[in-house]
């Protein structure tokens, strides 16, 4: 191996992205990091991450399910050096059955399996959080403050896809996009905030055109939270973000398509009644929260919120 050989396989690192959508996002300012230090990126991360992050000066690769074949497809990046932007035993393992060093924060038994294993500061935000995981590779101490952007980049498809349904949807003038879904529980409470209905219905009667975008499988959930809204079903999650990017504004539940909205620049409204805001708040100048992890606000706290908010 030449000195030019070992120099670039130095910068090379093996990057796990999260499993969710709004933590990839939130992942954003720290990938940017690690290419503003000359690092070459090889990121491997769920399917749905390809087209997501498809306007991004990099590539994703799906990574496949099980230890063993994520660890051969992570060899043959050619990478000796990693991070973990997942929390799982099985992640880190596979990070080593491939001999890549990798550094991630500790817990689930897999300290011994990290190259660098890096304490989880309490008490900041996931975009400080994986920033902060991203300054330790690199050698930086904390304390440095993440962007106030998360810098989503979109393609021209997604956009096409975005114009093309709304086009098809007879949307032809402003409007604004709620998303009344979330998946997960927290402590057994579902993250949903009951009040999507009623904001649906003044907004409506306010004049708004209102839009949303279900997943596989949600339309009926979603038609049923929000009355006489335009339903744009069948878009991947990149053109979903270019709706969001055209929208007057979003409101949304502690949810991925919140922090798309964030991650586009849109001003959005952050609903939260059983998650903790000070870990998973939108990561966006524009953007501001409504309730908190001791209960749900009012749709008229919601209404007001709305009215803060800064033209887009």
């Amino acid at each position: 191996m030449t000195l030019s050989d070992a120099s670039e396989s130095a910068r090379l690192i093996a990057v796990r992205l999260p499993n969710w959508v709004g933590d990839v996002c939130m992942a954003l300012p720290a990938l940017a990091l690690l290419r503003r230090e000359g690092h070459e990126l090889r990121i491997f991360g769920k399917g749905w991450a390809t087209d997501l992050l498809a306007g991004m000066p990099f590539r994703v690769e799906k990574l496949p399910a099980g230890v063993r074949a994520g660890a051969r497809v992570l060899r043959e990046s050619g990478a000796h050096a990693g991070l973990l932007f997942t929390n799982s035993f099985g992640s880190a393992l596979a990070m080593r059955l491939a001999g890549i060093r990798a550094t991630g924060y500790r817990g689930e038994c897999r300290s011994p399996l990290l190259g660098r294993a890096v304490k989880r500061l309490a008490r900041v935000h996931e975009v400080e959080s994986f920033w902060n995981l991203a300054l330790a590779h690199v050698g930086h101490p904390t304390g440095s403050r993440p962007p106030n952007e998360l810098g989503l980049l979109l393609s021209d498809a997604h956009r096409e896809a975005a114009r093309s349904s709304l086009a098809a949807a007879g949307v032809d003038r402003p409007y604004v996009v709620l998303c009344p879904l979330a998946a997960g529980l927290v402590d057994g409470h579902s993250k949903v905030w009951p009040g999507f209905p009623l904001l649906c219905r003044g907004l409506i009667e306010g004049g708004a055109r209102v839009v949303a975008c279900p997943g596989p499988g949600e339309e009926r959930a979603c038609a049923a939270a929000l009355p006489g809204a335009v339903l744009l079903s069948g878009l991947g999650l990149g053109a979903y973000a270019a709706v969001l990017a055209g929208a007057r504004f979003a409101v949304a539940n502690d949810s991925g398509p919140m922090h798309l909205a964030a991650a586009v620049g849109t001003p959005v409204v952050g609903v939260f009644g059983v998650s903790d805001p000070h870990r998973t708040a939108p990561w966006h100048d524009g953007a501001t929260v409504c309730g908190s992890a001791a209960g749900w606000p009012s749709a008229q706290t919601v209404s007001a919120a709305i009215e803060r908010l800064p033209a887009h």
